[in-house]
């Protein structure tokens, strides 16, 4: 059986104790690291809470351990690297804030101190690293009541410590979906839930990179539903993602309505952090980047966030393409289209990256009908081509994205569906490996075209290329320099262009 003990045996600890002792202060190990000790997780961050300098106890100890230190005057802390964990120090102070702000005035405090500004009494626990009472729990809260209960409570009032710091409002919710697993549920108790309702106008002081931060962190947990639900329940989604609140409801006509897309959103989710993990274990992803001008693939062994994003927004559209038809029903012709248009504005609203990343979860939602309309029509090898080209090497995620797509409460469709969807896979697999389209180049390039015909660059070289890829994703063609430069001199001549004569032979070499 694990005891506290256990986890407080790493030499560094020890190490710690002495020189803390040296220097007539005391030290503790406090928040994270002591929670999960209890719930019996790894943990990388050790964070050490001094009655004293924080900074000079963090310089003695790297001395001692030959370790280089990282000094944040301005936040009173330090932070050394030990045989692979991160190891924080930070003086004991005691906070107070002003309302129109979540940086706090800071003072010198005790450990109790510090303990009463932590945000949860599951991160208020500390373990004492004195002589005397080496590994002794100091738990004024009952940190380890809540944790053996599964509650999310405020060590002081919640009104306080919500008004006083809104980030740990979503912090509260991140750590119910975060630590919540098959058997045992975190749930915030009822009084902290109606504070955030009555304080969930505070967000308004937080920078929109914070928020982001803490939706990227809820979105990579085991279950995100979790804390979307909750967000919700709370109020505070509305005021973070309306576009997804407005996918909430069902409306019903001639007796006909439609599938609850909120609901659904957040099934879809789920269902892609649960798949992602499994094929993550069994080696099936990959992630591909370059190097030296060539394109890498290694294993993935993260989630993907950007992944976590597609499927939140997948259906992001459908509100403002919803239309009733009197003979096919409930449509949302071209919501991912719509929805693909919505990404850029909101990753700007939220201070999110517009880089590659934007434009990969912009792809994916664009995207994420086309493998489904496979599965329902004929599977020929030009729609499978055209995918393969339009997804490149996002279309592994693509696919897991629409498989995690198909829900429905008939058990039946879904079994056939899911059973037509693997034929789709098995044709993306073997048209792969025939034609090599992931990775397209066209094997006629511009600069080719302009040598051949003496051409400036202009019009006719781009249609003479689409031309010639077209036909190639059309089968026409294979995918090689052959048979796709026969095709495009043929349409050259349609319209019109000559290759350039050839020079001569050159004279000094004919003697």
């Amino acid at each position: 059986m694990t005891t506290v003990q256990d986890f407080l045996d790493g030499r560094i600890f020890r190490i710690v104790s002495d020189i803390a002792a040296s220097k007539g202060v005391r030290a503790f190990v406090i928040g994270g690291y002591v929670r999960d000790c209890f719930l019996g997780r790894q943990s990388k961050d050790i964070d050490i809470v001094v009655e004293g300098s924080g900074i000079e106890l963090a310089e003695a100890v790297a001395a001692a351990v030959r370790s280089n230190v990282s000094v944040f005057r301005n936040f009173g802390t330090a932070m050394l690297k030990y045989n692979g964990v991160e190891v924080e120090f930070v003086g004991a102070r005691k906070e107070s804030y002003r309302r129109d702000s979540r940086k706090p005035i800071v003072e010198n405090g005790t450990l109790e101190d510090d303990q009463k500004r932590r945000d949860f009494t599951i991160n208020a626990m500390a373990f004492s690293l004195q002589k005397e009472d080496f590994g002794a729990l100091v738990d004024p809260f009952g940190g380890i009541r809540d944790l053996a209960a599964g509650i999310i409570r405020t060590p002081l009032d919640p009104d306080t410590t919500y008004s006083d710091d809104p980030l740990r409002m979503i912090r509260a919710i991140r750590f119910a979906a975060r630590l919540s697993e098959k058997d045992r549920v975190f749930t915030i108790v009822p009084e902290s839930l109606e504070s955030i309702r009555r304080n969930r106008h505070r967000l308004e002081i937080l920078s929109k990179e914070r928020i982001a931060e803490e939706l990227d962190k809820i979105l990579l947990c085991g279950k995100p539903s979790i804390g979307f639900s909750l967000l919700d329940s709370t109020g505070l989604l509305e005021l973070i993602l309306p576009q997804l609140t407005r996918l909430k409801g069902t409306e019903t006509v001639d007796g006909r309505g439609h599938k609850e897309n909120f609901s659904h959103t957040l099934e879809v989710v789920d269902n892609v952090a649960a798949a992602e993990t499994a094929a993550i274990a069994e080696g099936l992803l990959k992630d591909y980047g370059y190097a030296d001008g060539q394109q890498t693939e290694t294993p993935r062994t993260e989630p993907n966030l950007w992944l976590r994003w597609a499927a939140l927004l997948h259906d992001i559209g459908k509100p403002a393409t919803k239309r009733y038809d009197r003979e096919a029903g409930w449509t949302f012709h071209g919501h991912e289209v719509v929805g693909a248009r919505m990404v850029p504005r909101i990753f700007k609203y939220l201070k999110m990256p517009l880089n590659e990343k934007m434009k990969y979860v912009e792809k994916l939602v664009l995207l994420h009908l086309r493998p489904i309309a496979l599965v329902t029509e004929e599977v020929t090898d030009s729609a499978v081509r055209r995918l393969l080209f339009d997804a490149g090497n996002d279309i592994d995620d693509l696919m897991l994205l629409c498989n995690a797509d198909i829900t429905s409460k008939n058990p039946r469709k879904v079994e056939k569906l899911r059973h037509n969807f693997e034929l789709v896979r098995r044709k993306l697999t073997e048209v792969e490996e025939k034609d090599a389209i992931r990775n397209f180049k066209n094997p006629v390039t511009g600069e080719y075209i302009m040598e051949l015909y003496g051409l400036p660059p202009c019009r006719q070289i781009g249609e003479l290329k689409e031309f010639v890829k077209n036909a190639i994703l059309d089968g026409r063609i294979g995918n090689n320099f052959e048979e796709a430069d026969g095709l495009m001199r043929e349409k050259a001549a349609e319209m019109g262009l000559v290759p350039k004569p050839s020079p001569g032979p050159d004279p000094d070499i004919a003697l």
